[in-house]
């Protein structure tokens, strides 16, 4: 396993600690709304905090970008860390059991190795550029499911855990396929769809905190990502496809239908 990658996955699961123990006690969480529906705990800060320590204890000349404290360390840095302490903060204080922690790295902006932690499942998805998705050191694939009609698929888009009522370019998406879950993280969905609990994924807005580790093990998982126009401008627009190939094409033709003659 490459040095680096452990060195993430020691700091994910220092982090998960943190979350374990705060989430026996959530009547005493200290909760701030950050914007509509979104929402930072003392529990998302200290985990971050808790993660960035063992980083740069490790890499001091490597940056680190988080979602609580934004990029510490050199603006021009070949390494860089994208990491996300609590995704589904929501879904932890509401005490349901759906929330990652999820770090990246980058090298000269490509992602090489990726770590995504369930504390709740104590399930530990790690990838490297070029050696495969793992799930607790068993490698994984994205699903071999090739009909869309038997598709299930993670979703964060507008009124998404309502498809009839969700953005009508979504619509024949959702309706195409078995199903339609908004889990509440992001991280999870693209997890899952590299292991193959999911057949595929659609998220909008999404930062690159929810989007390096798990692009990284959907790729490496044998998926494909990409934004809504088939190219590679998902980290910047934050709009993204992730699926098995199969599943991919027709996810990317019901968001693009051809026009009428």
């Amino acid at each position: 396993m490459h040095p680096m990658l452990n060195i993430a996955i020691k700091a994910a699961r220092r982090a998960g600690t943190i979350i374990n123990r705060a989430s026996m006690d959530l009547e005493r969480l200290s909760v701030a709304r950050k914007g509509p529906r979104d929402y930072v705990t003392e529990v998302d800060r200290a985990a971050e905090e808790s993660i960035v320590e063992t980083l740069r204890a490790a890499y001091p000349d490597h940056a680190v970008l988080g979602e609580e404290f934004g990029l510490q360390g050199p603006d021009q840095a070949e390494f860089q860390w994208i990491i996300d302490p609590l995704d589904g903060t929501t879904n932890f204080i509401h005490g349901l059991p759906n929330y990652a922690v999820s770090i990246a790295l980058t090298q000269r902006g490509q992602v090489t190795q990726a770590v995504i932690y369930d504390p709740t499942r104590n399930e530990l998805f790690t990838a490297s550029r070029g050696s495969g998705t793992f799930l607790n050191d068993r490698r994984v694939r994205v699903s071999g499911r090739t009909r869309y009609h038997e598709a299930l698929l993670g979703a964060h888009w507008p009124n998404s855990g309502d498809p009839e009522q969700g953005s009508a370019r979504f619509r024949q998406m959702a309706e195409g396929s078995t199903g339609v879950r908004r889990l509440g993280s992001t991280v999870l969905d693209l997890a899952y769809v590299a292991c193959g609990r999911l057949d595929g994924f659609c998220g909008v807005g999404l930062k690159s905190w929810d989007l390096a580790a798990g692009s990284l093990m959907v790729l490496e998982a044998g998926g494909l990502v990409a934004d809504f126009d088939g190219e590679q401008g998902w980290m910047d627009t934050g709009n993204v496809l992730a699926a098995s190939p199969k599943i991919f094409t027709q996810m990317l033709s019901s968001l693009n239908p051809p026009s009428a003659a």
